[in-house]
């Protein structure tokens, strides 16, 4: 194996390129532990360049990488949402944190997997953005969303993501008069 004692003072100059040559040097050797694979695709994003490869690798060889998954996950979600989708799924069933079940509610969203969705949903807090997708999919599903739609209109702070939401699943019709904000 390497020699990797270098590598927290090349992360702590900042010194992206000196620590992904180390990395992948250590990477030679296929016995090489999971994380190394999951720090090179760190730095590498940290150089803007693409680490999908080397997270694939360290959750193939750590099943149970829960940071691996997630990374994954964020990495797939402008190319692929059903792999991005599948990746916050193993994330959350490993370590279910909120930004993981946020991610996976937003994928299956847009997938259109609205019991899925609402699942997810049903994992995190209510906020002006998990609020505006449970009315998606209350409207996707077909939903009575008249107390739904009165709470998020109520709220001023809220107001743009509802709107969104509103003209997202409008179908033709749009509430003209805003009520008093609360």
């Amino acid at each position: 194996m390497s020699d990797l004692s270098r590598l927290p003072h090349l992360l702590s100059r900042q010194d992206w390129a000196g620590a992904e040559a180390l990395l992948r040097r250590a990477l030679i050797d296929p016995k090489a532990p999971a994380a190394l694979a999951y720090n090179l695709a760190k730095v590498l994003e940290l150089q803007g360049k693409d680490g999908v490869e080397w997270l694939r690798r360290c959750v193939a060889q750590e099943p149970r990488h829960a940071d691996g998954w997630f990374e994954l996950g964020r990495a797939l979600m402008v190319t692929d949402f059903a792999g991005a989708e599948a990746a916050f799924a193993h994330s959350v069933a490993l370590k279910p944190a909120a930004d993981a079940w946020l991610n996976l509610a937003r994928l299956r969203l847009r997938l259109g997997d609205w019991a899925g969705c609402g699942a997810a949903l049903a994992q995190l807090p209510q906020t002006a953005e998990t609020r505006a997708m449970a009315y998606r999919v209350a409207c996707e599903t077909g939903s009575d969303t008249s107390a739904q739609r009165a709470d998020l209109l109520s709220r001023a702070s809220e107001r743009p993501e509802a709107l969104k939401a509103l003209t997202r699943t409008a179908k033709g019709h749009l509430p003209l008069r805003l009520p008093q904000a609360r």
